[in-house]
């Protein structure tokens, strides 16, 4: 290893605590391979160890096909870590494949509801869900945000956009049941849509619909003119 690739892996400090100060893409391959190798192997520390690998593997196209033997030949990295090392890579392969899951595609609110009647008829507490959608009316989450009455105290729009925002959803459909079976809507049911409304008019993530299960019937809050 020349004086300069020496010099270069000393002046990389904990790489465990950069990515949570900057994050993981701001951290340099020798910084990942490090945090990976988790300690170094005598004589070398762990940063000369990723060194020693980047110098033999100079592209990370080189070093994903890497084979155990080829890996063990790196001095200091062995059975164990040429292991860890593969099922990383082969891991970041499968996340990199990988597809968000697909729950449905959402047709209409008459079609929501009916299915959304079946699920909560036994419920005795009010139970709010959500269906988060992506840009083709497809879901790719549905949530029970909370359990109880609804009322703004409890069923607060940041728990329900933190939802949208982590799974990056497009639109969301609301959905909570009376457990006394009448789907009128409330002052409280209508005061937390129109708040939720707002939000997601101010976020970017469309509310299309309120659906109120109760005894075999719903009430759509969309067909009854409220988003109007």
């Amino acid at each position: 290893m020349t004086d300069a690739h020496k010099q270069s892996t000393v002046s990389f400090v904990k790489p465990r605590e950069r990515l949570v100060e900057v994050g993981e893409r701001a951290l340099s391959n020798q910084e990942l391979l490090a945090i990976i190798l988790r300690t170094g192997s005598k004589p070398y520390t762990v940063f000369e160890l990723a060194q020693l690998l980047l110098e033999e593997f100079p592209d990370l196209y080189t070093l994903k096909d890497a084979s155990l033997s080829e890996l063990q030949r790196i001095p200091g990295v062995g059975m164990i870590r040429s292991i860890e090392l593969k099922a990383v890579m082969e891991f970041g392969r499968r996340v990199h494949l990988a597809s968000q899951p697909k729950l449905g595609k959402i047709q209409s609110s008459y079609a929501v509801a009916q299915q959304l009647m079946e699920e909560m008829k036994d419920y005795r507490q009010e139970h709010l869900l959500c269906l988060y959608l992506n840009t083709k009316n497809e879901i790719i989450k549905k949530e029970t945000l909370f359990v109880g009455s609804l009322n703004q105290s409890v069923a607060h729009p940041r728990e329900i956009f933190k939802g949208a925002v982590r799974v990056s959803a497009a639109r969301m459909i609301l959905s909570h049941n009376h457990p006394s079976g009448n789907p009128q809507p409330s002052s409280n049911d209508l005061q937390f849509t129109k708040r939720v409304k707002e939000c997601g008019e101010m976020m970017g993530i469309e509310v299309l619909d309120h659906l109120i299960i109760g005894d075999g019937q719903y009430i759509s809050l969309r067909e009854e003119g409220f988003f109007q």
